[in-house]
């Protein structure tokens, strides 16, 4: 496995970054046991950063996997929708409790939209530069599924590490194409930021192009990692794989294909729209008997679910 340092960061993080949405109650919702076994594999195999978020609930699995990889062994990348200092601290502090650390490595803001929402967020990363400053916080960062978003970071040096969507065909990609994402993110890596890529399947909607997915993402110069989603120990071999320029077995990958990912709705779904108003992909919409889905748009993001009362 490659490693490389994540911009200016004194972190040194594999290529292959585990995006554990894809464990979380809002996809699979694996058992903290199921979840830790998975980091812990992806650690044997040389992956030793993770990507999770305040939203996916799942520091539980991170805890556990780290009984056996080690307390500080792991990179962990987190997220918060944090606005201001109270919402920062019930965050940071859920974080730093949940996983059993005094500081954390890469704290974000999540799904940040342009130098706008950035600015209403200023209370927010405020509190994380004190954090910063006080060790809790190792580096600061932001996500987005906008170029503007990348264009508003690299107006800011408190943000020290990015987290775009980027994948061949620009699924996700909120306000503008690929090409435009790649050079908003050129800029970043010549400002010293470090950048980790998501979703470069693009949700699981490009598993049918794996091949071209891949080498699209590890040809990308301005990444240093990139998050994949990986829910199964067929899945961390593949990636792991594909990562260091191995060929991974036809029946791996006959039965890494066979897996369903659509995003299902329930028969007891009310159309309250709750969901429909959440959803930043614009990928659902209410019909006369429930919330339907375009799969050219959806992601398979899951935040949806996090929205629903009735856990459709």
């Amino acid at each position: 496995m490659e490693y490389r340092k994540l911009g200016k960061t004194e972190l040194l993080v594999s290529r292959l970054c585990f995006g554990s949405l894809t464990m979380s109650p809002l996809q699979r919702n694996l058992t903290a046991k199921e979840g830790g076994a998975l980091l812990e594999r992806a650690y044997d195999k040389g992956v030793n950063f993770v990507d999770t978020a305040d939203l996916y609930d799942n520091y539980e699995h991170i805890k556990y996997g780290l009984k056996n990889i080690g307390k500080n062994n792991l990179i962990i990348s987190s997220k918060s929708y944090a606005y201001d200092r109270k919402t920062a601290e019930d965050t940071l502090t859920r974080a730093l409790k949940s996983i059993d650390r005094d500081y954390i490595d890469i704290f974000m803001l999540h799904e940040q939209e342009s130098i706008h929402t950035i600015r209403g967020h200023w209370d927010a990363i405020e509190f994380f530069i004190r954090m910063r400053e006080k060790g809790h916080i190792r580096a600061l960062g932001l996500s987005t599924h906008h170029v503007a978003g990348v264009a508003g970071a690299n107006e800011h040096d408190v943000f020290e590490v990015l987290h775009p969507i980027c994948n061949f065909r620009g699924l996700g990609i909120q306000d503008g194409t690929i090409e435009e994402m790649i050079q908003a993110l050129e800029i970043s890596k010549k400002a010293g930021k470090g950048i980790y890529g998501m979703k470069p399947l693009g949700g699981g909607n490009l598993i049918s192009n794996l091949e071209e997915a891949f080498a699209f993402a590890l040809e990308q110069k301005v990444m240093d990692s990139f998050a994949v989603g990986m829910q199964s120990f067929e899945e961390i071999e593949d990636n792991v794989n594909r990562f260091e320029g191995k060929v991974t077995s036809g029946n791996i990958l006959a039965k890494i294909k066979r897996q369903d990912r659509h995003l299902h709705i329930a028969d007891w779904c009310r159309r309250c729209g709750k969901c429909v108003e959440s959803c930043k992909q614009n990928a659902l919409s209410l019909g006369p008997e429930g919330v339907e889905v375009d799969e050219n748009l959806c992601v398979l993001c899951g935040y949806c679910s996090a929205y629903c009362p009735d856990f459709c």
